[in-house]
């Protein structure tokens, strides 16, 4: 059986987004546009927060992550608002609670991702970007559960409230609402 180099391209290309479905142009420039307007008003009213409260602390990194689940997928249900503010808050607790057990970090962060991902999972807050925020905390060797409130919850509140905001008046529905 003969087969086309148009075959082993469409049945290989699954491997390199061949999965990914097309998304039009107008949406690709709404989600990127949303991304950075929601971000930068996030991250200043965080840094402004910080610089009140007197916090270096004001910006968590996976917060990126987090705002592509926002506003590129606001209807994936790891985009909605329980997911990333719960999801955000109890992997940053997760990952400082084991860091005052376990000061090695190649057991930390594994175990610290891994546990915030079985606490997501009990409380129904599945949220992606929020194993990553295990795992910065251990990096970051942040002792303080201060940084599960702040940064973390409230730059998730904020995140959330602006991806509801550019969502709803752009045409998108976000969150989801029961059906």
């Amino acid at each position: 059986m003969r087969h086309t180099l148009k075959y082993y391209i469409k049945r290989y290309s699954f491997y390199l987004g061949g999965d990914q479905p097309h998304v039009a142009w107008v949406e690709r420039i709404r989600s990127v546009f949303g991304a950075f307007v929601g971000l930068m008003l996030v991250l200043t009213i965080a840094k402004y927060l910080g610089e009140l409260s007197g916090l270096d602390e004001w910006l968590m990194a996976s917060l990126g992550a987090s705002a592509l689940l926002v506003f590129a997928l606001p209807q994936s249900p790891m985009a909605q608002p329980w997911a990333v503010i719960a999801g955000n808050t109890l992997s940053a607790l997760v990952g400082i609670s084991i860091l005052h057990f376990i000061h090695e970090p190649l057991v930390a962060m594994p175990l610290a991702a891994s546990l915030s991902i079985l606490g997501m999972f009990i409380l129904r807050c599945l949220h992606p970007p929020a194993a990553a925020v295990a795992m910065i905390v251990v990096l970051g060797q942040v002792l303080h559960y201060r940084y599960a409130f702040f940064p973390v919850m409230i730059d998730s509140v904020l995140l959330v409230m602006a991806g509801a905001v550019y969502s709803n008046l752009t045409g998108k529905r976000y969150p989801n609402r029961p059906g």
